[in-house]
């Protein structure tokens, strides 16, 4: 009796001590409150990265709103040669596509004008001016007219001669062909198909921007901080890509010494070398950058989400477990914020992945709320 007594006191023991180690096992990664338990596996599928925290120079930042304009010179007109209806030479010739210097971009063609043939006009003119002074080259040499006489039917010819070169040159069955007179990318196209244009009327505009501008417009407020501005950084809003001047050869080439247009705000002006993907005339958030001052503690953009109104990051504390933190910032340079509290140095931050962390913490706080119940 106390054998039996004594066994059925040790499995009630052991079926007691079972099934709390079940339920831990169950729950591992809310052992501690507040960590989030984030694998490796999900830590490569989502990219993620991680950066210590440690001081280092940050400039001080001014933002302004801005815009990216084209740089006087950069771009050139190409005009019609000839009167009549202009048909381009591609269908597909838009605003931003590409030429190359000495590119057909259009013809223009009179035949069946009322008018006439302008190019057809000038090979007559140039005809007749031609027999003409061959005539008057015979004449002079016997007397018959002076040397005055000669030298205008000369003069005439020679006009006539340089206007008929100068298009039929060009002259195509589909009429007289405009060239690119340099390479670079279209602008605008102020005519369209079928159009009549004239001599001289602007038929396309070819932008080289092979350097643009960057205007800020800064508030009156800011204009005692203009004096310690040294570059700048951007983005505009077709793009989440942040720009950095220093990187792109970017200068300053100057601010202004009084408001502008009525508006209280001072343009300050950059110039920088084009990477290809920037559109002259486009809007862009500006970030004004001073002198660095040492010794900052600063987080990429990326590493920052909010909630609330508040600021967070995810520290990495150990292997495949993160830690949600709040965070005071202050300046914003573009690329990096301050941090002002709750980072110290040697702290693990992630910064590209943030907000997978973010959701496995959500994900993994429901199940256990929902298994207390």
């Amino acid at each position: 009796m106390a054998a039996l007594l004594l066994t059925g006191c040790h499995n009630h023991d052991h079926n007691d001590t079972t099934a709390p180690t079940e339920s831990h096992t169950g729950n591992e990664a809310q052992v501690h409150a507040g960590e989030i338990h984030f694998t490796h596996e999900q830590a490569e599928a989502a990219g993620l990265e991680t950066d210590t925290v440690r001081p280092a120079p940050f400039r001080s930042v001014m933002r302004a709103s801005g815009q990216i304009m084209a740089l006087q010179g950069e771009e050139q007109a190409i005009v019609a040669t000839s009167s009549g209806v202009i048909r381009f030479a591609d269908a597909s010739i838009t605003e931003g596509s590409a030429l190359d210097r000495g590119e057909t971009v259009a013809y223009v063609s009179a035949r069946n004008l009322q008018e006439g043939d302008p190019v057809q006009k000038a090979r007559l003119a140039f005809e007749t001016a031609e027999s003409d002074f061959h005539r008057a080259e015979r004449l002079v040499a016997d007397k018959i007219i002076s040397e005055k006489e000669f030298e205008r039917r000369r003069l005439q010819y020679e006009t006539a001669k340089e206007a008929y070169e100068g298009q039929a040159g060009r002259l195509t069955a589909k009429g007289v062909g405009i060239a690119a007179p340099v390479s670079g990318y279209i602008k605008s196209l102020p005519v369209a198909q079928g159009e009549y244009v004239s001599v001289g009327q602007t038929i396309a505009v070819v932008a080289q921007n092979r350097r643009l501008q960057l205007r800020a417009d800064v508030p009156e407020s800011g204009f005692r901080l203009l004096r310690d501005i040294q570059t700048a950084n951007f983005r505009t809003a077709y793009d989440n890509r942040v720009y950095s001047l220093e990187e792109l050869h970017g200068r300053l080439l100057s601010y202004g010494k009084t408001a502008t247009g009525g508006a209280s705000y001072i343009p300050v002006t950059f110039e920088f070398d084009n990477v290809g993907d920037l559109v002259p005339g486009a809007f862009a958030e500006v970030y004004l950058l001073s002198a660095p001052k040492e010794e900052v503690l600063s987080v990429p953009v990326s590493a920052l989400t909010e909630e609330q109104g508040l600021m967070f990051v995810y520290l990495h504390i150990a292997d495949d477990i993160y830690r949600k933190q709040e965070v005071t910032t202050g300046r914003n340079d573009g690329t990096r914020v301050e941090i002002l509290h709750g980072l110290g140095t040697g702290d693990r931050v992630v910064t590209r992945g943030a907000y997978q962390v973010k959701l496995a913490g959500i994900s993994t706080a429901i199940p256990g709320h929902s298994h207390s119940h």
